[in-house]
């Protein structure tokens, strides 16, 4: 029998096996997925490098998702210690399936430094407790989504407007605004709430490629891959407090969709940038 809350699979899927030194092994939830979630092999590769770093936070990475990941195997992180400075520390890592990587990751770590401070105010949006729940929101969609609908889930997610699925108005603007936070609560590791808001940048940005084109994922003739992304971690935060997730697509061209976003904590500091681009091909 299965106790454990989604939250707490989601922590245990983030707690790499070290078999040998800068060598870690992760798994992948029983979900039967085609490939592996990007915002997954994200998050455990920045877990990996985190393990390595004995001083500093993360503040940026840079990932190209190479080939699908397969979820029936799993994925081994090699980490290469490229640099360890007084201020700055910077790590490598390769996600490798049968002898080829699917995955790389370059993330910098900063010791805290005092310094300039500004930031961009958070947009007017209503409030998490006036939107409807996942399941509320998705319920005229729930035949068509299948197990999805009805799977838990460690984020509480809670848009604002109507997602691709369940549009009614056709052509819109190529913006979505999203709240999430850690559906419980997580111990007190910024690495690990960390890799929480990695795991989640990945859920919905390409959602505002799609939107002035009045397409979804679920479309037949529509498919769609993260090929990179990147984030910056500008300040303190915790994954398990309602965060606001701002995400925009300013163009797409090439079959590649390009989106980016802003999250700001539950009192309107700007906490983390996200820049993504993905493949989005449509078969008319």
């Amino acid at each position: 029998m299965h106790d454990e809350s989604p939250l707490e699979d989601l922590v245990k899927l983030l707690d790499l096996e070290q078999i040998e030194e800068n060598i870690f092994r992760g798994y992948s939830p029983e979900e039967h997925r085609m490939r592996v979630f990007g915002g997954q092999v994200a998050g455990q590769a920045l877990v990996a490098a985190g393990r390595t770093v004995s001083l500093g936070d993360v503040h940026s990475l840079h990932a190209y998702f190479l080939r699908p990941g397969d979820p029936s195997i799993p994925i081994l992180y090699l980490v290469d210690r490229i640099r360890d400075g007084k201020s700055f520390t910077t790590r490598r890592v390769v996600a490798v399936q049968r002898g080829e990587a699917i995955f790389n990751l370059s993330a910098s770590f900063q010791k805290h430094e005092e310094g300039l401070e500004h930031s961009t105010p958070m947009p007017n949006v209503p409030t998490p407790d006036m939107l409807p729940t996942f399941k509320e929101l998705f319920a005229p969609v729930a035949r068509r989504m299948g197990e999805w609908y009805s799977r838990p889930r460690p984020l509480d997610q809670r848009y604002i407007g109507e997602p691709n699925m369940v549009r009614t108005s056709g052509p819109r603007p190529p913006r979505q605004q999203v709240w999430m936070r850690a559906d419980g609560i997580l111990p007190d590791d910024p690495l690990l709430h960390a890799c929480v808001i990695a795991y989640a940048s990945d859920m919905t940005l390409l959602d505002s490629v799609m939107m002035p084109h009045d397409i979804a994922w679920d479309q037949p003739g529509v498919m769609g891959a993260s090929l990179d992304h990147a984030m910056w971690f500008h300040r303190t935060f915790r994954a398990d407090e309602w965060f606001l997730y701002d995400q925009e697509s300013p163009t797409a061209s090439g079959s590649r969709g390009f989106a980016r976003g802003q999250i700001f904590s539950h009192d309107g500091r700007l906490v983390v940038s996200v820049v993504q681009e993905g493949l989005i091909r449509v078969k008319r």
